[in-house]
């Protein structure tokens, strides 16, 4: 974006990135269509999770935070006490990221009257330094908890810099979607300040991360490298110990480990991951090696042992952190939704850098089941924890609601942030080869894809692609583009989808796909194409964990596609749902579609339950138990449906991973456990 006041055209992640292997479209250059999930999903987010946010900001007191701190002449200033948690300013703001981004995937302005008048409200708020933390600024003793003596005296729990980061990306996305700059103005005018002080000389570092990432994409905003040298800055501050321990150690707020040198992620799961997103944003303008690596290291790491089958992460209530590799219990996962949304974003950065399937791929299975579990199928209500399994007799009174959903939350955290992230889903179905132009497709949804020429990538011409699928539900997608292309095209196969069993066809021709499929994990189609389909295997799947997932050993996890299912009590009447198992040997159907939950298919099993009542809560057993685990044994047909639609008919027992009846090894179809 220019400072004119003319719309940019970037999404969340713009310009040149000149370390990228593969590059964002323009924002507009991506339109999801209404009939299919992503697009749907959109079209919720606008109608029912942003309105909502918006009157929330008001119920919360978020906004009359920021009225405190107004002249006393100011007849909307607010005279009663702090509410809510000491970051409520950075709700407010992530809510008007997701307005902006909402404005520019409708192609016109939305909500501008509600946004203009909190634009001028942080105005008026803003202290003359630019500084904009209404807590700091305005909070008494005793209300809302204590707060710092002046700007930036507690770095460690203080959050300032977090919201800030918060301010500068609504500020951009305000700039890129309508060309109004007044909020990024409001933002830079603090962010100058910090840029100042840590040129000075202070040794800023927030103890939650998330700044880091705004200041590199003001950098791509504004094209001043003071903005990028000051997240630099700040990356090298970290791992040295500076933001001291208690009640948690450094490695809760990420700052154990230099950024250069961790191998394993650690401490509280969504500052790592926000962190690790701001790492790579700098590697994307930089090309620093290390930084990649280091964030390289960090991905197997947490996808390899640390990651839930559902694409959650984060194993402990107590300090929301990762935990220990593979401990990865089912009933007790935190799976914060906030990390859901940050995993996606470190993938989606990883992507860009690399160009390799198997980002993308991690980037869909979080986004199809933690993420979209975390919304009502009204758009109004939200999970904070996603557990993967919830116990019948469940009191309802363990941390952050594990068995339904809520309006809101006191740390409201997780829905502006969910609403943002769908808001800008489009601008993550395809990218521009750096270094051919090919046309690759990430994310399978109903989508119109406007591709324009781009220099330096003999793409000649434009090309418009439609892609038409019933994805995640049917493995048929087809691409048409009403020319033949000028580029190549390249179609991610997921790392579930075994290559000799994938049918591709290019304009009737078929084509194997195991040779068609390049070193990163696409099926590569030239250029001059008209016609292609992509017809991906999508037989039911029952997954085993690793060994040493202790909560899981004798169970597994069903799926189809990239969509993970659980089974629900609801649909398991006049029996315990721990009591029942699946009959592997008997196999998986795929079931009808379930119009109520807006889901296109569900999964059918056999199974039995053997009623467990009266049996002493430990019992000597030998060598064969069998026999006691025959009585009163019944039949039953099992019914699961995608995780992403539990706990919408009503709180009741859940669980992703079910016992095995029948002992099987899940093939080693694809390249992927997943």
């Amino acid at each position: 974006m220019t400072r004119d006041g003319a719309p940019g055209g970037a999404g969340p992640v713009g310009g040149a990135l000149p370390a990228a292997r593969t590059r964002p479209l323009p924002a507009g250059a991506a339109r999801l269509g209404p009939a299919g999930v992503l697009g749907r999903w959109q079209e919720r987010n606008a109608a029912a999770t942003l309105p909502h946010c918006l009157t929330a900001l008001e119920t919360s007191g978020a906004l009359d935070n920021l009225r405190r701190l107004l002249d006393p002449a100011d007849p909307e200033r607010h005279d009663g006490p702090y509410r809510g948690f000491n970051f409520a300013d950075s709700d407010v703001h992530k809510t008007l990221e997701a307005v902006a981004w909402e404005s520019a995937r409708a192609g016109a302005p939305r909500h501008e009257e509600e946004v203009r008048r909190v634009v001028d409200l942080l105005r008026r708020a803003q202290a003359p330094s630019g500084y904009l933390d209404s807590h700091v600024l305005g909070a008494p003793a005793g209300s809302g908890g204590a707060p710092s003596a002046a700007p930036y005296a507690d770095l460690r729990w203080g959050h300032e810099l977090y919201v800030l980061g918060h301010l500068v990306q609504a500020g951009i996305a305000r700039a890129r979607a309508t060309g109004q700059d007044d909020l990024l103005d409001v933002a830079m005018a603090w962010a100058d300040d910090v840029v100042s002080r840590l040129a000075d000389g202070e040794e800023l570092v927030c103890g939650h991360p998330e700044v880091e990432s705004a200041f590199v994409e003001l950098y791509r905003e504004t094209g001043d490298p003071a903005y990028r040298e000051a997240a630099r800055r700040m990356l090298d501050l970290r791992g040295h110990g500076r933001l001291g321990s208690g009640p948690f150690e450094p490695a809760y707020h990420q700052d154990a480990t230099p950024v250069r040198a961790a191998d394993e992620v650690a401490g509280h799961a969504v500052r790592q991951l926000y962190l690790l997103a701001g790492v790579v944003d700098l590697y994307l303008e930089t090309g620093e090696d290390a930084l990649l690596a280091a964030a390289a290291r960090q991905w197997d790491d947490a996808h390899g042992r640390r990651t839930y089958v559902t694409g959650g992460m984060g194993s402990r209530h107590k300090d929301e952190s990762f935990g220990d590799p593979y401990e990865l219990p089912p009933d007790r996962a935190y799976a914060e939704s906030c990390a859901g949304v940050a995993s996606v974003l470190w993938d989606w950065r990883m992507l860009l850098a690399t160009g390799e399937a198997r980002y993308a791929d991690s980037l869909e299975h979080a986004l199809l089941n933690v993420v979209a579990a975390a919304t009502s199928t009204d758009g109004t209500a939200f999970f904070y924890s996603n557990p993967l399994q919830v116990r019948t007799g469940h009191d309802g009174t363990d941390e952050y609601q594990a068995s339904g959903r809520r309006g809101w939350f006191a740390c409201a955290c997780c829905p502006p942030n969910l609403a943002r992230l769908v808001a800008s889903l489009h601008t993550m179905v395809a990218t521009r080869d750096a270094e051919d132009g090919a046309l690759a497709v990430h994310l399978y949804g109903d989508a119109d894809l406007d591709v324009a020429p781009e220099a330096g990538l003999g793409a000649g011409e434009g090309v418009r692609v439609q892609v038409r699928t019933g994805y995640p539900w049917d493995g048929d997608v087809h691409l048409t583009a009403d020319e033949p292309s000028p580029v190549p095209l390249a179609l991610r196969l997921p790392g579930w989808a075994d290559p000799a069993r994938t049918r591709l066809e290019v304009d009737g021709e078929t084509v194997d796909a195991a040779t068609a499929l390049d070193a990163r994990g696409y099926l590569r189609v030239g250029a001059g194409a008209r016609r292609v389909r992509l017809s991906l295997p999508m037989e039911p799947r029952a997954l085993a964990a690793h060994p040493h997932v202790d909560a899981a050993r004798g169970c597994v996890a069903l799926a189809r596609g990239p969509v993970v299912h659980c089974l629900e009590q609801v649909d398991h009447p006049g029996v315990v749902l721990e009591d029942v198992t699946l009959d592997l040997a008997a196999g998986l159907e795929v079931g009808p579609p379930d119009d109520a939950l807006g889901v296109g298919a569900t999964l059918l099993g056999a199974g039995r339950a053997t009623p467990s009542a009266g049996l002493a809560l430990y019992r000597t057993v030998d060598g064969d138990a069998a026999s006691d685990d025959a009585r009163g044994t019944v039949e039953l047909q099992v019914r699961a449906v995608p995780y992403a639609v539990w706990g919408n008919r009503g709180e009741g027992p859940m669980r992703v991973w079910v016992p095995a009846a029948a002992s099987a090894r899940p093939g080693d179809r694809g390249r992927s456990g997943r």
